[in-house]
């Protein structure tokens, strides 16, 4: 997301006019869900994707147009089986998006977008709300975790909406959508052998923000983690002050060179609230350290917050496999947030 709104703050900057497409709503098996947005420009798809296929094409043209008339609407596109086949479309289901004209003169947006990337780069908590009443003026607005807000004002009843849903919220004769569009989280990665090394630069790829934790000074070296937020060497011993910092958004990979360190790490990080717990190793092997935990007085409910073995059912055997079954799994997690139960 943070890429996505470099480039659209390259295209204002350089003065150019882009629609904005963002998916509001879906239903069905459609390819990606609300928050799914792309950039359109003169010539085109310039970043970002709302699933591909004939549709994103359809969107694609619009958006075109939108340049051409500068009015912002919304479209709904509902997709049953004959459809999805008239239009080469693998799935189904309905889409509604918001087309919105976004000037390239329009210093309050520039202002604004500037916003949005300080507070990617300070990992603040990041909702970008949009009016996208039909025949309103369309508005923009970010309100960040620090408090700070940026473009349009909105009333209090939409900012009490504040959460990890991507919504509709309808306040007498307007609607809004709400998206939280940055999440200030991190996965705690204790151990950097194989595993964490292939395991940073995926989670990288796909938004998370990782540190490593290590108390070998070979294996915490910034350059062994490609796109890591930065390498602590830390006493597994006394893990009291790291603790402390682990909030309820947060993730614990645990995967280090022994058992003896996975025990003693789950035991404090159990303290914590972080929102999931994994730990690499066998069933046989995890077995007996969850047996310790229950002596140190954690009892099931405790422990049904350890996921071990790590990741999603996969035959892993690479580091490489075993980096995508646990990144699979950490998107499964992440997105339990995303979007409201239909």
């Amino acid at each position: 997301m943070k890429k996505f709104f470099e480039l659209l703050n390259d295209e204002l900057m350089a003065g150019r006019d882009v629609t904005m497409v963002s998916v509001t709503a879906s239903s069905g098996s459609t390819p990606r869900g609300a928050g799914a947005r792309m950039i359109v420009g003169e010539k085109g798809r310039i970043c970002g994707t709302i699933g591909g296929g004939a549709v994103e094409y359809l969107c694609q043209q619009k958006a075109q147009e939108v340049l051409k008339t500068k009015k912002s609407f919304n479209e709904s596109y509902m997709l049953r089986q004959n459809q999805v086949q008239d239009l080469g479309m693998i799935c189904g289901g309905d889409v509604a998006c918001f087309f919105q004209y976004i000037s390239g003169q329009d210093e309050k947006i520039k202002e604004m977008i500037k916003f949005v990337l300080d507070g990617f780069e300070k990992d603040e908590d990041i909702w970008l709300i949009m009016d996208i009443t039909d025949g309103a003026k369309p508005s923009m607005g970010i309100v960040r975790g620090d408090g700070k807000k940026s473009g349009d004002e909105y009333p209090k009843q939409v900012l009490k909406h504040l959460d990890g849903k991507s919504r509709k919220y309808k306040l007498d004769s307007s609607v809004y959508f709400i998206e939280k569009i940055n999440q200030n989280s991190k996965v705690y990665i204790f151990g950097g052998g194989h595993v964490a090394q292939q395991l940073v630069p995926t989670l990288h790829r796909i938004g998370f923000n990782c540190i490593v934790l290590e108390d070998r000074e070979d294996f915490s070296k910034k350059e062994l983690f490609q796109g890591v937020v930065s390498t602590r060497i830390v006493d597994m011993e006394d893990l009291s002050d790291l603790c402390e910092e682990i909030s309820e958004n947060d993730y614990i990979c645990i995967m280090t060179r022994g058992h003896k360190d996975d025990y003693i790490i789950q035991r404090q990080v159990l303290k914590t609230p972080a929102r999931y717990i994994g730990v690499i190793g066998s069933r046989r092997k995890t077995a007996g350290v969850m047996e310790k935990l229950r002596n140190d007085g954690y009892n099931d409910k405790d422990l049904a917050r350890i996921t071990a073995p790590i990741g999603i059912p996969l035959d892993a055997e690479t580091p490489a496999e075993i980096a995508i079954s646990i990144a699979g799994q950490l998107i499964n997690e992440r997105a339990k947030d995303r979007h409201e139960d239909n």
